[in-house]
């Protein structure tokens, strides 16, 4: 099962990011609100250049190549993104809130889905639970990662029981 994290700028550090090499086999640099993404993104890549988990910048496919990253995360804004990315080289990983964009994604070529938010999440809406993670699980065949509200080993079990291909979180790696 993938272990995706999401990077949290208010806690990033060399420590945490040394810390996810024991915990998570993917890693995504997020920083809404940073000016200067592009320089903590090179840093990052820089940082964690050593470390065995695959590394995803956020949004920016161009920026993701040029620091030869692993791939891109795209928002649920960004479907028209996913043939540019791909065309680029770059694994494509799409947010996704329902199985009618799950099956877009799919079909523009995109590599995974994330599929969220699963858990209670602030200010992300209803949660959609384990039940309709399976459904979105069984409505198509690309792999789909959940996502949202999963900060506990008990979240990951029921996720596991659904034939998800892996979980990704922040507040989840924030405590390891």
């Amino acid at each position: 099962m993938i272990k995706y994290a999401i990077t949290d700028p208010a806690i990033y550090s060399l420590e945490y990011l040394q810390n996810l090499e024991n915990s998570a086999n993917w890693v995504l640099f997020r920083d809404k609100l940073t000016s200067n993404y592009k320089n903590n993104a090179k840093e990052f890549i820089s940082q964690t250049k050593d470390y065995s988990y695959k590394k995803f910048i956020h949004q920016d496919y161009n920026l993701a190549k040029e620091l030869k990253a692993d791939g891109v995360h795209l928002t649920s804004t960004q479907f028209s993104d996913i043939k540019k990315a791909k065309e680029l080289g770059l694994f494509v990983i799409i947010s996704t809130h329902s199985i009618d964009e799950i099956i877009k994604a799919q079909n523009l070529g995109a590599n995974i889905v994330t599929y969220s938010p699963i858990f209670h999440t602030p200010n992300k809406g209803k949660p959609k639970g384990i039940k309709a993670l399976k459904e979105a699980i069984n409505s198509c065949d690309i792999k789909v990662i959940a996502l949202g509200g999963i900060v506990t080993k008990e979240h990951i079990k029921e996720i596991e029981k659904t034939n998800a291909h892996g979980f990704a979180s922040i507040r989840y790696f924030m405590s390891i």
